[in-house]
């Protein structure tokens, strides 16, 4: 399905510097140079020569051979075959093999490449590949042909996607191999159909994108990212197209006089390193414009500062910010604290006096090399050290990370459509913050994750026992939402047998959260009941002492072998006005009369089912205290309670607000007639103007 690609090309390099590795790699200009020619069988053919330079680029010594053979059996095996343009099919894997050699990819990477479409297009067999290349070489072919079923329409089936997608998902090679191979797909799409060429540019948008995204590899995604605009979106396209182009014919170019004015100041400071501008890519240019409306000449690209080595690059920062105006609040460091896909670099960013701004990208070469790369620049991942033998297993050095969470949610998905719909929503994720631990560690999460996401991400599924926590040494709810850089100490529980609540669900964004509590709460039906229904947590609380809740008080009930539980949304005390509801699991809720919950039920039809007090007056109830901030009032508060025979059973404390704060305890009487007078007993504690009975703050679950 070859053929020249009729999307306009994205803007070209500029100068780079003189290190190997290019500012920026035209790749769709190098694919076409892969076009096949007469040669010799004898002989190394002209048309892999380009792979071959490519390749001694990133490997000077790299042995030849393995691509020499490899090259003979793709173009024995695929001779005949044309593609859709009527160019000879072995121009493809070639093209494709091309763009990972310049990426740095190394040779078994390579040699799969070209034989990538053997054993789905030709008699070739994957036991034949392994006895002529190897069982590395056998398993990427292998990943690589599973994964081709996933192409056109397949994406759309859950159980396809989830199966193809781990097999290659055991290896960063294989899925490294689809994307260079969609792009020279993407790159020649110009001869199919409209309709198939927007069905194809939809999946890559949706998938093969956002892979590329994780794993790194931003000059394939940069350039996919465009020619999927100029399918999908074709006047926007062109529109960017004739700004970028306008702004080329500039005579001035304010981004140019940054740049030399950097190159003195580092040439002054006697900091070796290399300034040159980096044009933003389409997509880049139309997000900007969106964003800023009328564009300045700086937004068209950024500079990028390479130096030798990473304190250099904080030097480099050092001199930028004194020398010239830095943007503070553009500043990102993303050497101390990589990100999630391998990504290292500092931002920031410097302004003129006419108030033209230029954002900076400060790093060393090889940190450029796998910003641009990701996993490609990684080599072979799996080679073991020298002194370190893996013994058979395979050592994947981007663990943790995506790719290996990924492989957990599949196991922990408890349905292919959960696992598909939690892997489309975290792939729409593109941006991620990290916060850090007490410990000094730290975890990267989505952009809007909240204290549910880093529980799970800490802790897995024993954070199951999470019952709070603190960020920035403030205690704060569950559902908080993190911000970059926030400090995130996690509360648990001891009682192995806590539970985490079905509403923590609306407050989970990250798959591990989402996969991990429905997963239990799939196993436990009877714990699934509507929010209504249910107490906002089953899971014992500890009491400043380390008590848990004894049974609540006992009720009686019109219904043989019901269990009864009472609704943590009014929590009923005797002698409150009560009445009851079925749920699944033969559980029957109890609520005050006045419940919202009970007008809600009965006029959705829900029979209630009678209910009464019995004798046992022992009772469970949430309280609200407001209060000014003063020294010791948390301490003065409890001991009040405590001497009125109240068992804390749970607390919460929000942030102050205007020198006032809110407590929510759960508490345990042996005796309802006993409320009263400790709701007179908080009251009385200096300090505290307001004691009410509530429901339990959504924050408790």
């Amino acid at each position: 399905m070859s053929a020249e690609a009729t999307n306009p090309a994205t803007p070209g390099p500029v100068s780079s510097p003189a290190a190997r590795w290019r500012a920026r790699i035209d790749l769709r200009r190098l694919g076409r140079a892969a076009l096949l020619g007469p040669a010799a069988r004898d002989r190394l053919p002209d048309a892999i020569s380009h792979v071959v330079d490519a390749h001694r680029a990133h490997h000077p010594s790299a042995d030849l051979d393995p691509l020499h053979r490899a090259y003979v059996l793709a173009e024995s095996s695929h001779r005949g075959q044309m593609r859709k343009s009527g160019e000879p099919y072995i121009t493809h894997p070639l093209a494709v093999t091309l763009i990972l050699a310049e990426l740095g990819a190394e040779t078994t990477t390579l040699t799969a490449s070209l034989l990538h479409d053997t054993v789905e297009d030709t008699d070739v067999t994957l036991d034949q590949v392994g006895e002529q290349f190897g069982a590395e070489v056998r398993y990427l072919v292998d990943g690589v042909t599973k994964l081709e079923k996933v192409d056109y329409g397949a994406a759309a089936e859950p159980e396809t996607f989830r199966k193809m997608l781990v097999a290659a998902g055991s290896d960063v090679r294989v899925m490294s191999i689809k994307l260079a191979d969609r792009l020279h797909n993407m790159r020649t799409l110009g001869v199919m159909r409209p309709e198939k060429q927007a069905r194809i540019a939809k999946v890559t948008r949706d998938v093969l994108i956002p892979l590329a995204e994780r794993l790194g590899v931003q000059a394939l995604k940069t350039e996919l990212e465009d020619l999927v605009f100029a399918i999908l979106h074709p006047e926007e396209y062109e529109h960017t197209r004739e700004l970028i182009v306008d702004n080329a014919s500039r005579a001035d170019d304010p981004l140019a006089d940054i740049a030399d004015e950097v190159r003195g100041v580092l040439r002054d400071a006697d900091i070796p390193a290399e300034v040159v501008i980096r044009p933003r890519h389409f997509v880049s240019v139309h997000r900007v414009a969106r964003k800023r409306g009328e564009l300045r000449g700086t937004d068209f690209g950024r500079l990028l500062v390479l130096v030798n080595e990473d304190a250099d690059c904080y030097g480099v920062l050092g001199e930028l910010h004194t020398c010239m105006t830095p943007v503070v609040s553009e500043f990102k460091d993303f050497i101390a604290v990589p990100k999630f896909n391998l990504y290292q670099s500092l931002h920031t960013a410097v302004a003129r006096q006419d108030g033209q701004v230029a954002e900076v990208l400060i790093r060393t070469h090889q940190m450029h090399k796998v910003a641009e790369a990701g996993v490609i620049a990684l080599g072979n991942p799996y080679a073991p050290a020298p002194d370190d033998p893996a013994d058979g297993e395979r050592a994947d050095p981007t663990r943790p990370g995506w790719l290996s969470r990924l492989l957990d949610w599949q196991e922990a998905a408890p349905d292919t459509d959960t696992f598909w719909s939690t892997l489309r929503e975290d792939l729409a994720q593109d941006r991620e913050i990290t916060v850090f631990r007490p410990d000094g560690g730290t975890l990267g999460l989505p952009e809007g994750a909240t204290c549910v996401d880093a529980a799970y991400a800490q802790y897995g599924e024993d954070a199951h026992a999470c019952i709070g926590a603190r960020v920035n040494g403030r205690l704060a709810t569950l559902s908080t939402v993190l911000q970059d850089g926030d400090t995130v100490q996690l509360l648990m529980g001891q009682d192995p047998a806590s539970e985490p609540s079905r509403e923590w669900l609306e407050h989970a964004h990250t798959p591990a959260a989402r996969i991990a509590i429905q997963r239990w709460l799939a196993a436990h039906p009877a714990h699934t009941d509507t929010a209504e229904d249910a107490e906002p947590s089953s899971a014992p609380r500890p009491t400043p002492e380390g008590a848990v809740a004894r049974p609540v008080a006992d009720v009686i009930v019109d219904q043989p072998d019901a269990t009864v539980r009472l609704a943590g949304c009014c929590t009923p005390v005797p002698p409150d006005e009560v009445t009851g509801f079925a749920v699944r699991g033969g559980v029957v809720t109890v609520h005050r009369l006045e419940c919202a919950a009970v007008a809600r039920m009965k006029s959705g039809g829900r029979a209630e089912v009678g209910v009464r007090w019995g004798d046992t007056t022992e009772c469970r109830v949430t309280l609200l205290a407001e209060s000014f901030v003063r020294p010791h009032l948390l301490a003065d508060l409890t001991e009040a309670m405590a001497l009125e025979g109240a068992e804390i059973v749970s607390a919460t404390i929000e942030p102050p607000t205007q020198q006032r704060v809110r407590h929510t305890y759960t508490v345990q009487l042996p005796d309802a007639a006993l409320l009263p007078a400790l709701m007179r007993a908080m009251r009385n504690v200096p300090g505290v103007y307001d004691v009410n009975r509530t429901q339990p703050h959504p924050s408790n679950t």
